[in-house]
């Protein structure tokens, strides 16, 4: 592996980790927007506030960490990456910032009125965040950003941007709700679990028919990406779909802590899978990570930088969360 593979791994890692922390995070959203009115949806917005409130702000650390990444380890890239897809940047960009201000304003509206426009805009923003992510990476992934910069409107409209935005806002949800629902059944609200849990069944069933659905699309809209899918990233896509198949027989048994598991193997091996058939690639047909490395002084800062932030930054992550956990389960006794 030479330096600029070692930094390029480092900088997935940070996008895989986005994917599922950030992603559990974005798909509660979902289901805060579907959980109808403040009778029938209070139980699971009293939840959503417990399981995200203590870490939702942390888990953007990644989305920071990768951008970083991008810029001082691989500055060709980022120059056409920004300058084409500088629009579904601001979309997701504005989403963050607007989801943050409704989870955050919910909490101390002063009237039921100002509670459900806030709850609306946090809602509604979750969806739209992932979902414009998604299609930055379907643009990347379907070749439609060279070196030169690509069109503003068509680069990121495509096929492949559809798919990765859809199928970006339904793992999300299959994530949050078997998130939801192991945590509702660690703080004893055994209905509101199993509430959660037929949600995460469907979600992830319907995750699973859009991913195969997609493969005609991406072999046609996607070639260098689909050829390498079935490739040398073959066994991370065959790993995701066992261990998706596995969470929905958990999910199925209600086996709520287990199926979390195989809930974030599945989308942590799609990621990968990605990250893989990608490589050598950092924009698609266009540029490979050797072309748009930076200076070998900036990658082996970028690599000491990452051990000092393993040793700090991670295990305080950690501990965040073990926190958030025995809060949750403290709330059953």
């Amino acid at each position: 592996m030479t330096l600029v593979d070692l930094v390029a791994a480092l900088m997935f890692v940070g996008v895989v980790a986005y994917g599922i922390f950030g992603g559990a995070d974005f798909g509660t959203g979902v289901w805060d927007l579907l959980a109808g009115d403040a009778r029938h949806g209070g139980a699971l917005r009293a939840q959503v506030d417990r399981s995200i409130g203590p870490v939702w702000e942390a888990n953007h650390v990644w989305l920071i960490y990768v951008l970083v990444f991008l810029w001082t380890g691989f500055p060709r890239a980022i120059g056409p990456i920004m300058t084409t897809l500088w629009v579904p940047f601001l979309f997701a960009g504005l989403g963050i910032v607007l989801r943050g201000a409704g989870f955050a304003f919910r909490k101390f509206s002063s009237t039921l009125e100002q509670a459900r426009l806030f709850g609306v805009l946090f809602a509604s923003s979750s969806v739209v965040t992932p979902m414009f992510f998604g299609m930055i990476a379907g643009a990347i992934a379907s070749g439609e950003v060279p070196v030169e910069g690509g069109d503003l409107w068509r680069s990121w409209t495509g096929l492949t941007s559809w798919v990765g935005g859809v199928l970006a806002v339904l793992a999300c949800a299959f994530l949050a709700a078997t998130f939801l629902a192991a945590d509702a059944e660690r703080a004893g609200d055994h209905e509101l679990a199993r509430y959660c849990g037929r949600r995460a069944l469907v979600s992830g069933a319907v995750t699973g028919v859009v991913a195969l659905a997609a493969v005609p699309i991406l072999r046609d809209d996607a070639p260098t990406l689909a050829d390498n899918l079935d490739g040398r990233a073959a066994p991370l896509v065959i790993l995701s779909a066992l261990a998706g198949a596995a969470a929905l027989v958990l999910l199925w048994n209600r086996s709520w802590a287990w199926a979390r598991v195989g809930a974030v193997v599945a989308v942590g091996c799609v990621l990968t899978g990605w990250g893989v058939a990608q490589y050598p690639d950092v924009l698609v047909d266009h540029l490979t990570l050797e072309e748009a490395a930076g200076a070998r002084a900036t990658l082996n800062g970028l690599v000491i930088a990452f051990c000092i932030a393993a040793v700090t930054a991670v295990p305080a992550l950690i501990w965040l969360f073990t926190l958030v956990n025995r809060s949750n389960r403290s709330l059953q006794h």
